[in-house]
């Protein structure tokens, strides 16, 4: 509205025009989207949203790129485990989110069993890919008791269990395994395919993660571990190859994402969606292929 060139002109500064061609862009493809896609968000604080308000905003941001709009539906994971997951046959692509404590988790890997066995494309994110490795190892490797020992603190088959750095820590301020961490990206990975990078940095915020002891076991059945942290050969990223598109991390990648600079799991997985949403209707073909290297 000119304010600024008010204020400039009153204190005597010299200022130059405002460049809002790239924001101009984003405006256009916000008002004017050539497609759109419905993604669930299955977690079990639902009722109050701006929980997830984070995860809102990435998903629009990676909308933007393909000039899509987003729509989200929020499915409470306690539904599911109550009704079933008939309530996520409509929509493109499924993303579970982090999130602590036992309640409403069956629903969630319930959830990521619906996306692989229905090919629906997945992303899990923290919690989301510790829920997608338990049940993997239950109705995949035949580890049918199979658990995170923060819900079952004596399962037989903790894939998922406590940080050992954590092991003694009884102050839960912030003491979790928080800030940016390094990642080695697997060569020829999707993974690879949506950073573009072999290494990345990013985000963490938990004490629970994928218990090495169970590397095998999983890979044997099909599950790759496409992200390593390489200074303590912890997991940070799996991905199922013989699926379209399934994908979680232990870290938060919605912490770096932009309206410009929409963050590369999102971008991908939006398309992802997009290509779903589009082989339902019948108007792409079975040979496009949405996760590429950007170009520059």
């Amino acid at each position: 509205q000119g304010v600024d060139k008010l204020i400039a002109d009153g204190l005597n500064i010299w200022s130059r025009a405002s460049r809002l061609a790239k924001w101009k862009k984003i405006e256009d493809a916000l008002l004017a989207p050539e497609s759109e896609v419905t993604i669930a968000i299955v977690g079990k604080y639902v009722h109050l949203k701006d929980s997830y308000k984070s995860l809102h905003e990435a998903l629009v941001h990676g909308g933007l790129a393909s000039r899509a709009r987003v729509n989200i539906e929020y499915v409470d994971s306690e539904q599911i485990e109550k009704d079933g997951t008939g309530m996520l046959e409509s929509v493109h692509a499924i993303l579970v989110p982090g999130g602590f404590g036992d309640r409403g988790i069956e629903g969630k890997i319930a959830a990521a069993r619906f996306a692989r066995e229905g090919r629906v494309p997945y992303f899990g994110i923290c919690l989301g890919m510790q829920i997608a490795v338990i049940e993997f190892a239950r109705n995949v490797a035949g580890l049918k008791s199979a658990n995170s020992s923060e819900f079952k603190p004596h399962t037989p088959d903790p894939v998922i269990h406590l940080m050992k750095e954590q092991e003694d820590v009884t102050d839960k301020g912030g003491t979790m395994r928080l800030g940016a961490y390094p990642c080695r990206i697997k060569v020829g990975s999707l993974a690879q395919k949506v950073y573009n990078a072999k290494s990345v940095d990013e985000r963490h915020r938990h004490r629970f993660e994928f218990n090495n002891d169970y590397r095998d076991a999983l890979q044997d059945k099909g599950m790759s571990l496409c992200g390593i942290n390489p200074d303590l050969d912890l997991v940070e990223m799996i991905e199922l190859p013989d699926h379209p598109y399934f994908i979680a991390c232990q870290f938060h990648p919605e912490f770096k994402s932009r309206p410009l600079r929409p963050h590369p799991l999102f971008d991908h997985f939006v398309r992802a969606a997009l290509k779903n949403a589009g082989a339902q209707e019948g108007t792409r073909s079975d040979d496009d292929d949405v996760v590429e290297d950007d170009e520059e």
